[in-house]
């Protein structure tokens, strides 16, 4: 089902119980980007680790959901929602904007953040050894695999010289992930050229303007937007008949020819224990900051025929998955 239509159906109904109507126990909170992210495996995860810390949700702990259908902006106030309802924790799963508004709303209610960058740049924590404050949480790998995805095409088509970055440069780490990519495509021969998408509706567009440019392949940039519309950019992949290597699984699944990413699953995994252990009485100045460090690739073979790419065998052996 497509997300459009996933949302779209959830209508006025609501779609799970407000927390603590009829129930008794804790409350947590949870903070995502959009409502699908909590019917997937990722999220399960998480519900899977909280019950092995003693928590079910609908038995002896509630939920409240929210989320900001794309629109980082909106997390101030879901944060707020939630500080209000005097919830006992909150997971937030959406990155930067969601754990900065987080803590922005509170010093008391803990919090557990999961995203891939560095919670010390952003002033979330005062140490990862010991967080200090309400905040810790889950770092998974993120923007530092951004030169590995260049290597990883690279590999792939070593012929390739021409190379567009599809990146937002409203993200907090544009500076950054631009820094990072242009060093390593120097190192690798390659000329990178930089394709601007805020969002969903620009994605199309972006694609257009790499084949314009005459671009070899396409890596897409870290984080939002393209973190929460990977399926959306792995049609668009296929349709415009672009090598394409993004961050999620989502992107192969939809026909993109590759992903390499930190493993979320994991990440969540890891937020699920702490934010038991945090119900348990535990703080979450003590809790340090985690490291997940799990990655995959996965190479779509359907994509890669489709394209007349012969994938390296060394390349495919290295495959934490392949679709064929």
């Amino acid at each position: 089902m497509k997300r459009r239509a996933f949302i779209a159906g959830l209508g006025a109904v609501t779609a799970w119980p407000p927390a603590g109507r009829g129930q008794a126990g804790p409350v947590i909170g949870v903070m995502c980007s959009f409502a699908h992210e909590l019917q997937g495996s990722r999220f399960g995860a998480f519900r899977q680790a909280l019950a092995e810390e003693g928590y079910v949700e609908g038995r002896n702990v509630a939920m409240e959901y929210r989320w900001s259908d794309g629109r980082p902006q909106r997390f101030a106030a879901l944060a707020s929602e939630l500080v209000q309802r005097q919830v006992s924790v909150i997971a937030s799963i959406a990155g930067i904007p969601a754990a900065r508004a987080a803590k922005a709303a509170t010093t008391t209610i803990p919090v557990v953040f999961q995203g891939g960058f560095d919670p010390i740049e952003y002033k979330l924590v005062s140490s990862l050894s010991r967080p200090g404050g309400n905040v810790t949480g889950v770092s998974n790998l993120g923007l530092a695999l951004g030169p590995k995805r260049l290597e990883i095409m690279h590999e792939l088509l070593p012929a390739a010289k021409a190379i567009a970055l599809i990146i937002n440069p409203d993200h907090p780490n544009f500076q950054s992930q631009s820094r990072e990519m242009q060093e390593a495509a120097r190192g690798f021969g390659l000329e990178i050229s930089t394709v601007s998408a805020r969002a969903e509706h620009e994605f199309d567009g972006a694609f257009a303007k790499a084949a314009q440019m005459k671009s070899d392949a396409v890596v897409i940039g870290f984080g939002q937007p393209f973190t929460e519309y990977g399926a959306e950019l792995g049609e668009l992949a296929s349709r415009h008949r672009m090598p394409a290597i993004a961050e999620s699984r989502e992107f192969v699944n939809a026909g993109g020819l590759l992903s390499y990413s930190g493993n979320r699953e994991d990440a969540l995994r890891l937020v699920g224990r702490y934010v038991g252990r945090i119900l348990k009485g535990e703080k979450p100045a003590d809790l340090p900051v985690q490291q997940a460090t799990k990655v995959e690739m996965i190479v779509n073979m359907k994509a890669a025929k489709a394209l007349g790419i012969n994938v390296p065998l060394p390349l495919l052996g290295r495959a934490d998955e392949v679709i064929e």
